[in-house]
């Protein structure tokens, strides 16, 4: 199975940190975030698509010395960054099955809730969170089916907690069938891909037993104390 791995942003929230150093290469614990993201990978992932763009170069340098995945390809947004949904959609060509993963390269995830998302038909990795205003809400229909996210809602739409979109998705090439809007930001969003198969087909929701977003230099200094290890299986 393939998996992308969402490692193009600049990180501008994380300035002066990502100044000359990408985003996912920053260290957690003395290892990149991007390595984390690679260890945690289900074993059945076989093939792997990095989204690169802001110092492209250090993450071409580190993904040639790493070794846990051996076949992998860099792929950059052209003509430029576009959004979520475009860097999808440009890995489009390099993709080798049919069904696949896909995840933000700047969050912590535990490998069992990776590896039951990929055996989903389709499916995206939801946690629970306060303060719905900072996330993507997932919102369920009267039947218990998710229906949308709905991104950053005004304060006081939802009742604490929220069960928030986690960044990880299972997906299959019927994606393709859709033409992404561009979305009020000017950009193509990957989860309007999810809404879409939402509104098309069933999506399972899997539960993250450990998820640790990184957005700011403060999340970084979090991490450093977290017990990831625990959640990581060895590939």
């Amino acid at each position: 199975m393939d998996a992308i791995i969402l490692a193009g942003g600049k990180g501008t929230r994380m300035m002066p940190l990502t100044a000359s150093t990408p985003k996912p290469l920053l260290l957690v614990q003395g290892r990149p975030i991007l390595e984390w993201s690679l260890l945690s990978l289900p074993q059945q992932v076989d093939h792997v698509m990095v989204v690169v763009n802001y110092l492209k170069e250090q993450v071409a340098d580190y993904m040639q010395q790493q070794r846990m995945i051996s076949s992998y390809a860099l792929v950059e947004q052209q003509p430029k960054p576009l959004g979520t949904g475009h860097a999808v959609l440009c890995c489009r060509p390099h993709l080798r099955s049919n069904e696949f993963l896909v995840l933000n390269g700047d969050d912590l995830y535990d490998s069992p809730s990776l590896s039951h998302l990929a055996t989903q038909p389709i499916g995206i990795l939801g946690a629970s969170r306060n303060n719905a205003s900072k996330w993507g809400v997932l919102v369920f229909s009267a039947d218990k089916k998710l229906s949308r996210i709905h991104e950053k809602p005004p304060e006081g739409t939802y009742p604490d907690p929220v069960f928030v979109n986690a960044g990880a998705y299972k997906f299959n090439s019927r994606i393709f069938e859709y033409e992404l809007p561009l979305s009020s930001r000017g950009e193509y969003e990957i989860t309007d891909y999810m809404t879409y198969l939402a509104a098309n087909a069933e999506v399972s929701v899997v539960e993250g037993k450990f998820w640790n977003p990184i957005g700011t230099p403060e999340d970084l200094q979090q991490a450093q104390s977290l017990d990831i290890k625990v959640w990581i299986t060895p590939r």
